[in-house]
């Protein structure tokens, strides 16, 4: 029996996705559950399983294709008899060569600027789902910018220029960057040039529109590590024992971040046109580098957590974000972000903003210096913190009485416990 492997859903606010690679090829026999392909969307990449045990049948969506959620990506026949398929380079071939021809037959944008009849003629080749967006807020589809392949419009491009600032950048595009000087011959022959993928340039549109968009500023701190390190090494066995996680120094960092978002509200809020939604949740994202780039799974309702639980949430998103094992649904829905530099070396930076976040902690590599404690000049680990925010919306005082809270926490653990 044949069946229809289709786009799964994709996460809150996502439409699209693009196919990055195909696992499988036309003809290869797959297990159930077996990742047949993968899947990029611009806030994480999924690989999509088989539902059934079978053969892969004819590829429908090319590598590079966008598709929209439900939108068929191959077939399957089910169970070990299934009939031999075409070659998978003919199959893809032709369902690339299916894509060409359609936007071959799109007519110019002039055309569709002028308001002749090829504008009728080039709605008819737009998906259902655009057509209608774009019917409904009267849009002229040749003025806008499609991220589809040959550069076909998908949903997102319509509802990106629907809810974007007139001053403001559409989200597919990427921030301006001056032309590129000819290299000479001898460096040309050495250089390799790769297109970005869409999650790397919907992080350097994001990070850049955050800049754009919010005033946004950095404040510092150092916080004194001994207390927690030696909390650390006189726990760390009993805690792993207890919990079967290790202790660590993220769950504490993100129970002091609680404990001073509870005290400072703003620090959890964000703007919304000309209103402030205050946020008595405390949903923590916690960046992770990977391959692919920066993602931030979020820990929802961390602040129902105690600092077991908040380990084991840390360790199992680290692990499966560097295997790309992360849901859409994941990283959605934070409120703050916490990101640590200093698994990398970093002494000092000033974290960007996690747009509509209005603050993001940035923790720092742990660096024994002389510091001066009862006017004496002692030896001490130090780390050094900094909270980049939005100061539309959060003021110096608070900004700056917020890092001293964390600062305080971390400093004496015990707080954690008393709540103080």
């Amino acid at each position: 029996m044949a069946i229809e492997i289709t786009v799964p859903t994709l996460g809150e606010s996502v439409s699209d996705a693009t196919v990055a690679r195909w696992i499988k090829a036309s003809g290869d026999n797959v297990a159930a559950d077996e990742p047949i392909v993968e899947l990029e969307t611009d806030k994480v990449t999924l690989e999509v399983p088989s539902p059934v045990a079978g053969q892969l049948g004819d590829i429908v969506a090319a590598e590079g294709a966008v598709v929209e959620v439900g939108a068929i990506l191959a077939h399957l026949e089910e169970g070990a008899s299934a009939a031999p398929v075409k070659a998978p380079e003919k199959s893809q071939a032709k369902a690339q060569e299916k894509v060409s021809e359609k936007v071959s037959e799109q007519p110019s944008a002039p055309d569709l600027a002028a308001g002749t009849p090829a504008a009728t003629t080039a709605n008819d080749h737009l998906s259902p789902a655009v057509r209608r967006l774009v019917a409904e807020h009267n849009i002229d589809p040749a003025r806008l910018t499609g991220t589809g392949v040959g550069g076909r419009l998908t949903k997102a491009d319509v509802l990106n220029a629907v809810n974007k600032p007139r001053s403001a950048p559409a989200v597919s595009e990427l921030p301006a960057t001056p032309p590129r000087a000819p290299s000479r011959d001898v460096d040309a022959a050495r250089e390799e040039r790769v297109p970005m993928s869409k999650l790397r340039k919907i992080i350097a549109s994001r990070l850049k529109s955050a800049q754009n968009n919010a005033a946004m500023l950095t404040t510092f701190n150092e916080v004194d590590m001994t207390a927690l390190m030696q909390l650390r090494t006189d726990f760390k066995d009993a805690f792993e024992m207890a919990h079967e996680i290790r202790l660590g120094f993220m769950g504490v960092f993100v129970q002091a971040a609680i404990q001073a978002l509870r005290e400072f509200p703003a620090v959890n809020a964000e703007i919304d046109g000309a209103d402030i939604i205050y946020k008595n949740y405390y949903n923590i994202g916690v960046a992770v580098g990977t391959p692919q780039g920066l993602v931030v799974p979020v820990i929802k309702d961390a602040g129902t957590m105690d600092l077991a639980a908040t380990e084991q949430a840390i360790a199992d998103f680290g692990a499966r974000a560097r295997e790309g094992k992360i849901a859409p649904d994941e990283m959605a829905g934070g409120s703050f972000t916490i990101s640590n530099g200093g698994v990398y070396g970093s002494l000092m930076s000033t974290p960007i903003l996690n747009p509509p976040q209005s603050a993001i902690l940035g923790m720092h590599k742990i660096d024994k210096r002389p510091v001066v404690v009862d006017d004496q000049i002692v030896i001490r680990p130090m780390m050094y913190l900094a909270l980049s925010y939005d100061h539309r919306i959060i003021d110096g005082r608070e900004a700056v009485s917020f890092l001293k809270r964390v600062k305080d926490v971390v400093e004496d653990p015990r707080r954690l416990l008393l709540g103080v």
